[in-house]
């Protein structure tokens, strides 16, 4: 089930524990994908507050939002490039985005097959896709204070193996938000702290969000290819009389 889009941006702008959050996520981003210089950068869910980095030099930036959540302008005080969409039915192009972000929208899809066959239908050739979700060991898919207590948490291995039944082929994944998802304010204050200790025992600490990249995988053919038919070859002798044997000269001459 969607959350509303007014809960959304409330989190991520109005509150110390989502603009931490934000920027945790975010960084983690631009640490995957720097630049998209003249590329087109997609974000679907609620995933504009990934998305800034990227206006600058990007040749295009979309954020869209599916009709159950909601949509709200983006970005404040710019041109708006925030779009309601179907949850399935995007107004996108076949292959025309390079980068893709999906946060707060596979998690709480009821129809999460036919969104993943969306994001493979308009993700172009050698493009990446980012999705972000709550881990299922995390903190954060036990709590509702927070966007990433809602939905269907994800094992690593669950959303891999459901990325590669889509035809995606995933490449790398981190784990980020070690924080508690408290809005106390010794927790705010010593986030960093946790953040860092969390990268350097991630092996032992799960972090509240896993996010997998994953680029679009084109299948080869299944057929066998076309049959292609051999003439006879060439008959370099053809025409030429047949020699008869010696003892038939003899014999008639």
């Amino acid at each position: 089930m969607h959350q509303d889009v007014q809960d959304l941006r409330n989190f991520y702008y109005r509150s110390t524990l989502g603009r931490a959050a934000q920027t945790a996520v975010r960084n983690e981003v631009l640490t995957l994908w720097p630049e998209a210089k003249g590329q087109t950068v997609l974000g679907f869910g609620f995933a504009v507050p990934l998305l800034r980095p990227y206006l600058a030099e990007s040749r295009r930036v979309i954020g869209l939002m599916p009709a159950p959540q909601g949509v709200m302008p983006w970005p404040a005080g710019m041109a708006n490039v925030a779009v309601l969409s179907e949850e399935t039915v995007w107004p996108v192009d076949t292959g025309m985005v390079d980068k893709l972000i999906v946060m707060h929208g596979l998690e709480v899809s009821e129809r999460a097959s036919d969104l993943l066959d969306e994001c493979f239908r308009v993700l172009g050739p050698g493009g990446k896709a980012l999705f972000i979700v709550p881990h299922r060991s995390g903190l954060w898919a036990r709590s509702d204070a927070t966007p990433f207590g809602f939905g269907r948490p994800y094992s690593q291995s669950q959303l891999e193996a459901q990325l590669r039944r889509h035809s995606f082929l995933p490449e790398r994944h981190v784990h980020t938000l070690y924080q508690p998802p408290s809005h106390r304010r010794f927790w705010r204050k010593t986030a960093p702290f946790w953040e860092r200790m969390g990268r350097s025992m991630s092996m032992i600490v799960s972090g509240g969000v896993l996010m997998v990249e994953v680029s679009k995988r084109v299948q080869a053919p299944n057929d066998p290819g076309e049959r292609v038919r051999r003439g006879p070859g060439l008959k370099v002798l053809e025409g030429l009389a047949v020699p008869k044997p010696e003892t038939a000269y003899r014999n008639g001459h």
